[in-house]
């Protein structure tokens, strides 16, 4: 992606995943021209178990961890404040072991197509 150079947007945004099942499971799937500031990722176990959650980035091609086996214990809830950016074709993946965790994404979206 080029550096943008014209106008663009940027809003505050959100995405939410309700039920995971011990999956890795797509909540953001990045676009052309798109930079993704994430914001936070909040986990919450619903399940009543412990377990554990992950977070990966595909950058198009390699899915790269960026945590994988974090232990929770039954009912709490995760907060990931670290910021990161997706760019491009990036896609940001979220996994928990129980069978029931909801999750939150906050971000910022620069639109510049």
């Amino acid at each position: 992606m080029a550096i943008p150079s014209g106008s663009g947007t940027e809003v505050l945004k959100r995405v939410t995943l309700h039920a995971n099942n011990n999956t890795y499971t797509e909540v953001l799937s990045g676009t052309a021209n798109h930079i993704y500031t994430i914001l936070s990722i909040i986990f919450k176990d619903q399940q009543g178990v412990a377990g554990t959650i992950g977070i990966r980035v595909n950058d198009g091609s390699n899915d790269i961890f960026l945590m994988n086996g974090q232990s929770h214990g039954a009912d709490e809830t995760f907060v990931w404040n670290d910021k990161f950016v997706l760019t491009g074709d990036d896609d940001l993946d979220v996994y928990n072991s129980v069978t029931n965790g909801d999750w939150y994404i906050s971000y910022i979206d620069q639109d510049w197509t």
